[in-house]
């Protein structure tokens, strides 16, 4: 890992004094109009203080949310996806003012382009006049995500803006324009949050022994390469979501409702795989069965015990581990003992089945001595909201560290490095080209 961060070029080597800098963010927090965690801002104000500093003019660009309706193609533009409160927060915290435009040109397909109208902006930016510009969404624009000819068509337009690239979205990996294609035409950096994260990610890879993964998900299609590769590296595993659910189903033959197909498929294969691994993964026995998704409802949920069940059961939908699971010896002292322990996982289906998850955080908390890894929105943001008191201690606790991509780190495991993350390669390639 290190070998990676001395190929990086970095901010801290680049001459900024009166440049515009084009910083790529992962300000990815807003939801419904609203912010539910700055963590993920406050993070990256190390490097945006770091440009100003250094005579620096800024720019900044993130995605938020999925806009984007890869089945139709359509973008939908509007203010449940929209940096407005971003900017507002920024404003509040760093009393600096960002103008966000707004263009003409647009259709279902999103952001045609960037007007030429942001030119007299950026003239004004210069001067000194405005402070900073934050774009649009970026994910509104069709070539952030659209074919080849897209892509380069607003990798262009963006680098046409400023003198100076920095990326410092660790959280954002897939090779868009916003975060690869402008590498080919400005020099570019990584951000100081960039650095920080690839560095931390050595403490997975080469974790202190013995080490906790905790995974949870979605969709078990999209985990079973990371899953795959943390077996072989960790000493535990536990699982939890409609991951676990699609393991429980596999293993124990019952038919457990709302899990797909492909997730189905997907869990077959990794208890193949995992099969020599058996003694790495421990099990929670309790989960809770809803009849319903509409909530938690009297009458219509209940604790399941597991391993009690005949084969062919059916269940309705399992939508928390319940927390008398971890108490359960085995898991107890699985936590207990472990070194590392990395967590991307919400246990249950928030916000109305959540006592899995806090009884998660709180048994993991009682281990003092490990170094205790966080990563993932959604894992961050229950820990904040759930437990806020044991989050605002942890997050100045040097046993704790919070990553800022989940998705980012999995993918990397994965990978066997962030190497394989094209935005990495990609600063990388750059390096000496301009």
């Amino acid at each position: 890992m290190n070998d990676i961060l001395g190929q990086l070029p970095k901010i801290q080597d680049a001459d900024l004094k009166d440049k515009v800098v084009l910083v790529r963010v992962d300000h990815n927090v807003v939801k419904d109009g609203l912010i539910k965690d700055p963590f993920r801002i406050d993070i990256t104000l190390g490097t945006l203080f770091n440009i100003l500093a250094k005579g620096g003019k800024l720019i900044l660009m993130t995605h938020v949310g999925r806009p984007h309706n890869k089945k139709t193609g359509e973008i939908d533009i509007s203010d449940s996806t929209s940096v407005d409160p971003i900017v507002r927060y920024l404003k509040k915290k760093i009393y600096t003012g960002f103008w966000t435009p707004e263009f003409d040109r647009y259709d279902k397909r999103g952001y045609v382009g960037i007007d030429t109208s942001i030119n007299l902006k950026i003239k004004k930016l210069r001067s000194g006049a405005i402070n900073g510009i934050y774009l649009p969404n970026t994910r509104w624009f069709n070539g952030e995500e659209g074919s080849l000819k897209e892509q380069k068509h607003l990798s262009q337009q963006l680098a046409g803006l400023a003198d100076v690239y920095v990326n410092d979205a660790f959280g954002s990996w897939q090779p868009h324009a916003s975060t690869v294609g402008v590498t080919n035409y400005l020099p570019s950096y990584a951000g100081f949050l960039l650095q920080n994260e690839i560095e931390s990610l050595n403490k997975i890879f080469d974790p202190i022994n013995p080490m906790l993964a905790i995974i949870a998900g979605s969709k078990f299609d999209t985990k079973i390469g990371p899953l795959r590769a943390l077996l072989e590296k960790v000493d535990y595993l536990i699982l939890g979501g409609v991951i676990y659910n699609a393991y429980l189903a596999v293993k124990y033959d019952l038919e457990i409702e709302g899990i797909s197909a492909d997730d189905i498929e997907a869990a077959r294969e990794f208890l193949d795989f995992s099969e020599k691994y058996q003694d790495k993964i421990i099990e929670p026995t309790f989960v809770i069965e809803s009849d319903t998704l509409e909530g938690k409802m009297p009458g219509k949920h209940r604790i399941v015990n597991i391993k009690t069940l005949p084969r062919k059961t059916k269940l309705n939908y399992i939508l928390d581990v319940a927390p008398q699971s971890f108490d359960e010896p085995a898991i107890q002292e699985v936590i207990s003992k472990s070194a590392s322990i990395f967590v991307n996982a919400v246990m249950g289906l928030t916000p109305h089945f959540y006592e899995g998850t806090i009884k998660l955080f709180q048994s993991i908390d009682e281990n003092k001595s490990a170094l205790k890894m966080l990563g993932g929105g959604d894992t961050l943001q229950e820990f904040r909201v759930l437990l806020p008191g044991k989050y605002l201690r942890a997050v100045d606790d040097p046993k704790y560290y919070f990553f800022s991509g989940g998705g980012t780190i999995l993918t990397a495991i994965e990978h066997g490095s962030v190497d394989g993350l094209e935005p990495i390669r990609a600063l990388i390639d750059n390096k000496g080209k301009f």
